[in-house]
């Protein structure tokens, strides 16, 4: 049974984010939160982004055109009115414990440029520590540290929808 004291912990732990590293060439952004349900249950949450990825940052606009392929080369893809689009590619699975992609998410896309992201869960008590790292670099007229702030926090608007649908399920 959990304490009071460990409830209030894992419900008031506030996400941390921020650009880590920044240059011409590339950035890192990471966002650590802490998940009031066990490492499963926020596995099963991440594995399907349709569910917590904004609408908003999207280019159909429809969060429920996003799917994720679990299996390593399965696209983190999205069908648009015109179309599709692959956001990222499956690189690692660690069920509950990494999920790594490979991928340009966004205006990204537009350049030589490759980000991985990983998805790290570790149980913290009752409940699930997430570290979020993006790991971009490559060419992009003008640079990509530019594009650092914005991606950041296109990513950290992911977290709290993230957290709230793995703490429901």
């Amino acid at each position: 049974m959990r304490s009071a004291l460990a409830m209030v912990a894992l419900v008031a732990s506030p996400a941390m984010a921020e650009v880590t590293q920044s240059e011409p060439g590339g950035f890192v952004s990471t966002h650590r939160l802490v998940i009031a349900a066990p490492p499963e249950q926020v596995w099963d949450t991440l594995i399907v982004p349709s569910s917590w990825w904004s609408g908003e940052h999207s280019y159909s606009g429809d969060s429920a055109n996003i799917t994720l392929d679990l299996r390593p080369g399965g696209c983190w893809c999205e069908k648009t009115r015109g179309g599709a689009v692959e956001h990222a590619r499956v690189l690692y699975i660690d069920r509950a414990r990494a999920l790594r992609l490979s991928g340009a998410f966004g205006p990204l896309q537009s350049g030589a440029v490759t980000g991985t992201m990983t998805f790290t869960l570790t149980a913290q008590g009752a409940g699930t520590a997430l570290t979020l790292t993006y790991v971009v670099g490559g060419y992009n007229p003008g640079g990509l540290a530019g594009f650092a702030t914005a991606v950041d926090g296109v990513l950290g608007a992911q977290m709290p929808a993230l957290k709230a649908r793995a703490e429901a399920r």
